[in-house]
This record gives structure tokens, sequence and C-alpha cells, in this order.
């Protein structure tokens, strides 16, 4: 990779719970694979779960992934990850996540994955809710949970393009 590469590439956190059903696992690993197929950089917290599931995807792509772990041990990270980050933060890292992405794609999860979401939506990153009918109309503040839902990794995907888009052709006018 040349020097500077890293900097023009979009970074995109996939987030969710430590541990998580197969049918999440399964999200998690095509929104991965997908992730890494537009040559984007996946990061999450680094662990298990939908965590690791979407560094597994991604691998198997050829991505690059970043894991940000709350410990002060590389060897805590899933083995998926290309980069193990300790931060010695615990959940604290979980904001330095989202700023660190220029989007954010939420599968499942507990409260670690709704703050992630709302540090997100505070620092004004796209939100994209992945198979969450039953969080897909909440609200906080009068503002959506979600900036987007979707059904399908695929979906997914396709929304953050367009938001990031959107984003992009606002910043130059």
């Amino acid at each position: 990779m040349k020097t500077g590469a890293a900097v023009g590439r979009i970074y995109v956190a996939v987030i969710g719970g430590g541990e998580a059903d197969e049918a999440s696992a399964a999200l998690a690993r095509e929104t991965g694979r997908l992730v890494a197929g537009e040559e984007w950089v996946l990061l999450n917290g680094g662990l298990g779960g939908v965590m690791e599931a979407a560094s597994q995807g991604a691998a198997g792509a050829d991505g690059t992934v970043v894991g940000l772990l709350p410990g002060t041990e590389r060897s805590d990270g899933n083995p998926y990850l290309t980069l193990a980050l300790p931060t010695g933060l615990g959940h604290v890292r979980n904001t330095l996540l989202v700023t660190m992405s220029d989007a954010v794609i939420a599968i499942a999860g507990s409260f670690g994955t709704l703050s992630e979401i709302a540090f997100a939506r505070i620092r004004g990153k796209p939100v994209v809710g992945l198979a969450v009918p039953e969080q897909a109309g909440m609200t906080a503040g009068g503002e959506p949970l979600f900036t987007a839902v979707a059904a399908t990794p695929a979906e997914a995907v396709t929304r953050v393009k367009e938001m990031l888009t959107r984003r992009k052709g606002s910043a130059g006018r």
C-alpha cells in the first residue's frame, strides 16, 4: 500500500454484540464481505460475536479489518483482524470507534452497541440499522435512532454508499 493510501479510504464500523446468534453472525459475515468488496476499511470492537463474524467476512474477502480492543492486550482480538489495537479504555473505546468511522452499520447488540449508535448520531455519522425491526422506530430527542434501516447486508451497504455520496456532494457546496 502506498504511503497515505489509508487517508482517502472509507472507514465503516460494523457494530454489534460480543455474542451473536447464527442469524446475526451470518448477517455480519456477509456485511463484512460486502464492506471489503467496496475496498472500505472495516472497523469494530475487535472481540467476538457480531464483531468476529464481520471481521471473518471481510478478512475472507481480503479486506482490511481494524479492531479497537477494550483491554490492553492485542492477543484479546479475534483472529481475523488485520490490526488489533488495544486501547485500555473499556467501553470508552466506543466513542473512538465511531469517531474514526465515516459510517456505521449496526447489527443486533446490547447497551454497548446502543452507546456506539448514540455517539455516532451525536457526531452526525450515518447509522444503518440492519435487521433491527424492534428498534427501527425508536427515537431520541425527536431524532430517529437510525438514519436508515436495511433488511439485508447488500441494502445496508447501498444505504451507506448513498448517504456518503450525499454528504460528499453537500460538503462541496
